[in-house]
């Protein structure tokens, strides 16, 4: 044993820290240190996880998105170095032993029915908004379908998360089948978007300048840091706090709901933009083109079914007002939690994920409308683990952050939506109340009179 100890080479921290570019990416898995620059294009999760995590030991972050079955492929990327300053923290082999002992239950693979259970919900659903729609002539059926449009969208949101999480289907084809039905032709939100955007929310979670779910500059900052004209490492720009975002987030705590009510067409637009774009790697790209193309010819031709312009405009907002509360539990989850600014870090893995997370409390019977969300902590921590037992594994997670002193915040749906509210104003009144305000008119003067 000694002598295969003396066999081993080391390099430090520091030196792995040096391999941190798209063409020289290293990175440590438990002390073992591997290349993996020629798989950045190939990795499955994208090569977001990848250069987000490049040059430092991210153990932890592997543990929580890789199965057991993929600890067999990271030999051949092994350069025979090992890290020689690796060091694991009590917060760690914790974790690391509760994803070991919930794989050992077969929690993991054990996923229920509750895909089968939504699906039909959904379809009983578009049945019956396509009935409302087409075969009756009353306003008020109408504006129901439209809801009914908004709930089969949210639904379908969730079955799109949980399905780039892990197969929420009997086999990776039928998860891909599921995925490209629920999202690209049921929604028309490309799930390869969806799927970037959310691994690089999961390993920078509440990162300034690397989470794209807090970065929505000129309409809403969450915290007065992004004032100081931030880089996006996810959308490759600067987003810059000029005289138009200032004058926006000063009332983004009034526009909060309604902006939400419409936030989809954001979701549009950004799903045609990677698909149409030549820089960004999608993987099965004609797929998912064909799967937006669906969607774009169904619901249109739905809402041309209505009788006259009124009832159409009112059925499209109808359900994009419904699927807004989508929208809005994105955003309570992590809007009013603490934000840092920064590289992420592969070695403070559970006290991040804790920390940029806010729980729903609720009922076992509310569980369908949030989607598995309402346990944040828990799906962040353990990301592979179907929602059906995110409420059983609860009492342990808050068990371990109270043995090693850390946040674990679960507060009510109503109260959720206030500390958002609250945040929101905190960081508009910073933007009003910096040394170079911006032009005042009749309306900055009223809500500035009023507070």
């Amino acid at each position: 044993m000694a002598a295969e100890t003396e066999k081993r080479r080391y390099i430090s921290s520091e030196e792995l820290g040096k391999h941190s570019s798209r063409s020289d990416l290293w990175i440590s898995i438990q002390g073992k240190v591997y290349n993996v620059t020629d798989w950045v294009n190939s990795h499955p999760g994208g090569e977001i996880p990848l250069l987000n995590l490049a040059g430092q030991d991210a153990t932890d972050a592997y543990v929580a998105f890789h199965p057991a079955s993929a600890w067999k492929h990271l030999d051949r990327f092994f350069v025979g170095y090992y890290l020689a300053d690796y060091n694991v923290s009590d917060v760690s082999k914790d974790y690391r032993r509760l994803v070991a002992e919930f794989t050992k239950l077969g929690l993991y693979e054990e996923k229920g029915h509750g895909v089968l259970f939504l699906m039909s919900f959904m379809f009983l659903l578009y049945l019956v908004a396509v009935y409302l729609v087409v075969r009756t002539k009353n306003p008020w059926a109408h504006l129901a379908a439209g809801g009914m449009m908004g709930m089969l969208w949210i639904q379908s949101g969730w079955i799109g998360h949980d399905s780039s999480h892990y197969n929420v289907m009997i086999s990776p084809r039928f998860n891909r089948f599921a995925q490209i039905l629920s999202g690209n032709c049921l929604t028309g939100i490309s799930i390869g978007w969806w799927k970037r955007t959310h691994n690089a929310h999961h390993i920078a979670c509440n990162c300034l300048n690397y989470d794209p779910d807090l970065q929505h500059m000129p309409l809403f900052a969450v915290s007065s840091k992004l004032f100081n004209s931030i880089t996006s490492y996810f959308y490759e720009r600067t987003m810059t706090f000029d005289l138009i975002s200032r004058f926006l987030i000063s009332y983004q705590h009034l526009t909060f709901y309604p902006v939400m009510c419409f936030a989809r067409i954001n979701l549009f637009s950004q799903s045609i933009i990677l698909l149409l774009s030549k820089k960004k790697k999608v993987p099965s790209r004609w797929q998912e083109i064909v799967g937006i193309i669906v969607f774009w010819t169904w619901y249109p031709y739905l809402v041309s079914f209505l009788p006259n312009w009124g009832e159409r405009l009112t059925f499209v907002i109808a359900s994009f007002v419904i699927t807004g509360i989508q929208h809005v539990q994105f955003c309570l989850n992590h809007f009013s939690s603490s934000v840092y600014v920064g590289n992420p870090k592969g070695n403070d893995w559970f006290e991040k994920q804790t920390m940029g997370t806010l729980n729903i409390t609720c009922s076992p019977w509310m569980d369908w409308f949030h989607g598995g969300l309402q346990f944040q902590a828990e799906h962040h921590l353990f990301p592979r683990l179907p929602r059906c037992h995110l409420r059983r594994i609860a009492p342990v997670v808050k068990e371990l952050c109270k043995k090693h002193k850390l946040q674990y915040s679960s507060v009510s749906f109503w109260d959720a939506n206030i500390m958002t509210l609250r945040t929101l104003r905190t960081a508009a009144l910073q933007a009003r109340d910096l040394d170079c305000p911006v032009p005042k008119n009749l309306v900055w003067e009223a809500l500035n009179t009023h507070g």
